[in-house]
């Protein structure tokens, strides 16, 4: 299962310290304006190298467009991505290719496939997502096109929170004129180290990143990312929900452990007077008059905003001593040193929103199918 998608369909490839990594696209429409500069403007706002708070590793992420793509459009046919790995060093990880590494996949596809790739964790390794970034860029052109527009930012750090009751403009809503304005918004994000909208809130952030770092450790966080100008109704029954495939698409992203839509987890603490999403009439139109659902109802989007909350694990490479074993089952510790980022969640942001826009981009396939439209 390298592949995501139906009617907009994306297959990764590559490892951590391989040659490369890249992607396939198969079902971009035709007539498509599409250079090199709009996939990596994209890929440069994940690559590593940025920075303390980053990994180390040296990586210019250039990608190039191998097929599909003709005289700057694209041709309908499948199109290749390739991002050469110019900073591999697969000697790192010489000592520890006998070893089980905590929080690593590790164990996992050892018993999977009983051959894994140590080199930095091959294919379960967060440099597969520089692909998923690449082909996300190529939906966003089209997203764009149709006036859907999609961001994310860090919510929480460690123990540091950006509060809902902040001034700022996750508190705006942008679902008509004022979307023009979230490209601003998204390169403001993208400014902060931490890509946290609130300064006060993004140095404690920082701080919080450093310390652990320099204790050896590592931090955990949530992203947060929202999605204006959907229409209402996309989504499949039963099996086929708009959140249901945002889920399978977040969770896919190594060390994301949990999601949650709207009010989320707090449904639990309301009762149902309070937990739903009332209706009302406003220029000529029916919507609802909050958004606790976060965009979906049913399965299906409701036209409001698209809203989606996840939690990305500490870093499992930490220079603290932990126990473990080794493949023959004797008593290990393990300590890696190396190039990680001590919080996973601050790379993840660009990931998570173009994993939404490719469930966004699909969907929008499938009902122009469904409803006989020419889509492009």
């Amino acid at each position: 299962m390298n592949s995501f998608g139906l009617y907009f369909r994306v297959t990764t490839w590559g490892e951590s310290h391989g040659p490369a990594v890249g992607a396939v696209i198969d079902g971009c429409p035709s007539g498509l304006k599409l250079s090199p500069e709009d996939i990596q403007k994209e890929l440069d706002l994940r690559k590593p190298g940025q920075g303390e708070l980053a990994s180390s590793r040296q990586e210019e992420d250039t990608v190039e467009i191998l097929s599909g793509v003709f005289e700057g459009k694209t041709t309908g046919t499948p199109i290749s991505l390739l991002i050469r790995n110019r900073d591999a060093r697969p000697g790192d990880y010489e000592k520890l290719k006998d070893l089980f590494r905590p929080g690593h996949a590790d164990f996992t596809y050892e018993g999977k496939y009983g051959h894994r790739d140590y080199r930095g964790g091959g294919r379960a390794s967060g440099r597969e997502t520089a692909a998923r970034v690449a082909a996300g860029a190529v939906a966003q052109k089209i997203l764009t096109r149709r006036g859907i527009a999609v961001f994310g930012f860090v919510r929480q750090i460690g123990m540091i929170i950006l509060e809902t009751g902040e001034k700022g403009f996750w508190e705006t809503d942008f679902s008509h004129a004022g979307i023009s304005r979230i490209p601003g918004l998204r390169r403001e994000i993208y400014s902060s180290p931490v890509r946290c909208p609130h300064s006060e809130t993004a140095l404690a952030m920082e701080r919080e990143i450093q310390d652990a770092s320099c204790r050896g450790d590592s931090l955990g966080g949530i992203v947060e990312v929202r999605a204006y100008g959907l229409p209402v109704g996309l989504g499949e029954p039963v099996f086929g929900k708009l959140d249901a495939l945002i889920a399978q698409a977040v969770l896919s992203v190594g060390s994301v452990k949990g999601i949650e839509f709207g009010q989320g987890f707090g449904f639990a603490d309301l009762p149902g007077s309070k937990a739903h999403d009332a209706y009302e009439v406003l220029n000529g139109r029916v919507h609802p008059a909050s958004n606790r659902a976060g965009g979906v109802l049913g399965g299906i989007s409701s036209g409001e905003p698209l809203i989606i909350r996840a939690v990305v694990k500490p870093t499992p490479s930490i220079r603290i001593e932990q126990k473990s074993v080794d493949r023959r089952g004797r008593p290990v510790t393990v300590s890696v040193d190396g190039r990680h980022d001590p919080c996973i969640a601050v790379r993840v942001v660009p990931v998570l929103e173009h994993m939404v826009n490719l469930v966004l981009i699909d969907l929008l396939l499938r009902q122009s199918a469904a409803q006989g439209v020419k889509h492009g």
